[in-house]
C-alpha cells in the first residue's frame, strides 16, 4: 500500500506581488480524507475511514463503520502538514491519535473545535472543524511518495524514500542518496519502467512487485487528472486571468490594477482574497459566466466581490453574465457586487433580478 496525504501531490508554489505576499504560498488545496476518497477513486489501496464534524458523527461513525474495531486513528484535519508532532492550543499535545474505540469520542471531542499548531501553520495555528476516523493497520514499513512539477526535467517528477515520511526533509538533507527521483516524460506519460524504479527503490523485496507497480502509475494518473493546475487552464481557455490564493473572498475585477488594489483593500479590512481574477477590457457575457465557475469550484469561496469600473468594458454585460451565471452554477454564496461607468443605471436594474446578491 502506497501511503501519504494527496494534499503534497496536489500542491504547488505561486509567488505575487505586495507587501502580504512576499514570500512563496504552499497551497494544500484537499484534506486528507479529500485524499483519500480520490485515491479509492482511482483504484489505490486506503485504509477504511471517515470523516466527522460532530461527536453525534463520531457516534455514528464508531456504530456503522467500525462496529468491531478494537482500535482506531483520530487525526484532525487541517491544511497544514507536521499534524502528529503538533499541539493544540488547548494543550493537548499531537494531532493524530491511536486509540482504543472507547476513547475516540473522547480524543475527537477534544480536537474538534480547537486550534492546532504545526511546524507549517505559524503560531497562530489552524482550527480543527473535522477528524478523520481511520482503521488501524499493523505497518511493515512506512515510506514516502509526492509527485511535483520539476522545472529542471520540465515535466512531473515522483519523489520516494523508503524510510518515513514525516520529516522528509531531514532524511533528505542527511541521506540524499535515499532518495528515489524519477522525472515523467510529460508527453509519454508514465511507463512501467518508470514505475518500477520507483517500486524497486522503495523496497527491493516487495511481495508483489506487479501490483506496486499498478499502484505507482494509478497515482500517476490521479496526479494528471486532479491537479489543481487545472483551474488555471480552464481560465486560459476562457481568455481570464487568474490566480489562485489561500483566501475565503472570490475577487472579479476588470483591469490588473484593480484587481492588486481590491485584494489589498480586502487585505486593509481583514478579510483574504481567494484569488485574482481579471475578466479585461472587453469581457463577453459567456466569459464572465466562466469566470463564476471558476470562482465557485473553490470550496474555500465564502463569498464573491465583483468590483468593475465599466469604461470599454460595459456595466450591463458584467450584469447579465452575473445573473446567467447564478442560474448556471446555483449560486450559495453570497455576491456584492460595485458596478460604476459605462452603462451602470442598466447593470444594476438587471442585477435586482438576483436573490443571491447582498448588495451592489
Amino acid at each position: 500500500m502506497v501511503r501519504g496525504s494527496l494534499g503534497k501531490l496536489l500542491s504547488r508554489s505561486i509567488s505575487l506581488a505586495g507587501k502580504w505576499q512576499q514570500q512563496q504560498l504552499r497551497r494544500l488545496n484537499i484534506h486528507e480524507y479529500q485524499g483519500a476518497e480520490l485515491m479509492s477513486k482511482y483504484g489505490i489501496n486506503v485504509p477504511k475511514g471517515v470523516a466527522v464534524s460532530s461527536i453525534d458523527e463520531v457516534k455514528q461513525a464508531l456504530k456503522n463503520v467500525f462496529p468491531n474495531d478494537k482500535e482506531l486513528v483520530v487525526k484532525s484535519q487541517i491544511l497544514a502538514g507536521g499534524r502528529g508532532l503538533g499541539t493544540f492550543k488547548s494543550g493537548l499535545k499531537g494531532g493524530v491519535h491511536i486509540v482504543k474505540a472507547e476513547e475516540v469520542e473522547h480524543i475527537a471531542g477534544n480536537m474538534l473545535g480547537q486550534i492546532l499548531v504545526t511546524k507549517q501553520t505559524g503560531p497562530q495555528g489552524k482550527l480543527v472543524s473535522k477528524v478523520y476516523l481511520c482503521e488501524k493497520l499493523s505497518l511493515v514499513n512506512e515510506m514516502y511518495f509526492a509527485i511535483t512539477l520539476d522545472r529542471s526535467s520540465a515535466g512531473p517528477l515522483i519523489i520516494a524514500c523508503r524510510k518515513g515520511g514525516t520529516s522528509i526533509e531531514d532524511l533528505a538533507e542527511k541521506f540524499p542518496d535515499m532518495i528515489v527521483k524519477v522525472p515523467i516524460d510529460v508527453f509519454k506519460g508514465i511507463t512501467d519502467e518508470d514505475a518500477a524504479k520507483v517500486v524497486d527503490g522503495l523496497a527491493p523485496k516487495v511481495a508483489d512487485r506487479n501490483a506496486s507497480i499498478e499502484q505507482v502509475k494509478q497515482l500517476y494518473e490521479l496526479f494528471c487528472k486532479c491537479d489543481c493546475t487545472l483551474l488555471e487552464v480552464a481560465a486560459g481557455k476562457a481568455d481570464l486571468n487568474y490566480i489562485g490564493l489561500d483566501g475565503e473572498i472570490g475577487c472579479m475585477v476588470n483591469g490588473a490594477g484593480l484587481a492588486m488594489a481590491t485584494m489589498d483593500i480586502i487585505k486593509l479590512h481583514g478579510g483574504t482574497p481567494a484569488n485574482f481574477l481579471d475578466v479585461g477590457g472587453n469581457a463577453s457575457e459567456g466569459q464572465v459566466v466562466e469566470a463564476f465557475k471558476i470562482l465557485t469550484a473553490d470550496d474555500k469561496v465564502k463569498a464573491i466581490l465583483v468590483n468593475i469600473f465599466g469604461g470599454i468594458m460595459k456595466c450591463d454585460v458584467i450584469a447579465s453574465g452575473i445573473v446567467n451565471a447564478a442560474k448556471q452554477v446555483s449560486l450559495k454564496v453570497p455576491v456584492v457586487v460595485r458596478l460604476e461607468g459605462t452603462n451602470v443605471d442598466q447593470g444594476k436594474r438587471i442585477l435586482t433580478t438576483l436573490t443571491q446578491l447582498t448588495e451592489y
